[in-house]
């Protein structure tokens, strides 16, 4: 092959070494060179106002009834919900237990214009009344998933749910619309 004897065209450690050092010092020159008006704050939203933070549920008094015990907050999540360009929190919560599986409730909370004014409940998901406990909650893309614990009849222990279905809100219409797995795929003896 012509060129096979050029020193040249043969790559030795040192060659890439070199190679190595070179693209090294080009990247950290290029950390250290930044544009003018960089800065490390986050842009404000139209209007010139930074985006509100996410409700916080301790700041929320809750529709549920714990009698002598307190009322605890087991799982939360934000996100967009409703495509409004303000962030709001579900809220998973229960009576607080020692034992057993008590019912949770899950909640949307929005948080009001006035930056002093408490986070207000916008709507109720799952109601502590219908008995079932969440297991997980997510919220992506704008959706709410959650695994949901249940009993299959009156009989089974409220220790110790045997049924779990996967279920999912979204906001349609003006409203949260929940939708679930087909029974086969979702409904299983835990």
């Amino acid at each position: 092959m012509a060129g096979q004897d050029l020193l040249h065209t043969q790559p030795r450690p040192m060659h890439w070494l070199a190679t190595a050092t070179a693209i090294s010092a080009v990247v950290a020159a290029a950390s250290f060179v930044q544009p003018p008006d960089a800065t490390a704050t986050t842009t404000p939203a139209a209007g010139g106002r930074h985006p509100a933070a996410a409700p916080d549920p301790s700041k929320v008094t809750f529709p549920v009834d714990c009698g002598p015990n307190r009322l605890d907050v087991v799982k939360k999540a934000s996100g967009d919900l409703d495509g409004d360009g303000t962030t709001e929190t579900v809220a998973v919560v229960r009576c607080h237990s020692g034992t057993g599986s008590p019912p949770s409730g899950v909640y949307v909370l929005a948080q009001p214009a006035g930056r002093r004014a408490a986070p207000r409940i916008v709507a109720t998901l799952l109601a502590p009344a219908q008995q079932r406990s969440v297991q997980t909650l997510a919220v992506k893309d704008g959706a709410i998933s959650a695994a949901v614990l249940g009993y299959s009849t009156r009989d089974v222990p409220r220790c110790c749910p045997d049924v779990r279905k996967s279920v999912k809100w979204q906001w349609k219409g003006g409203k949260f619309v929940q939708s679930e797995l087909p029974a086969a795929m979702s409904t299983r003896r835990v």
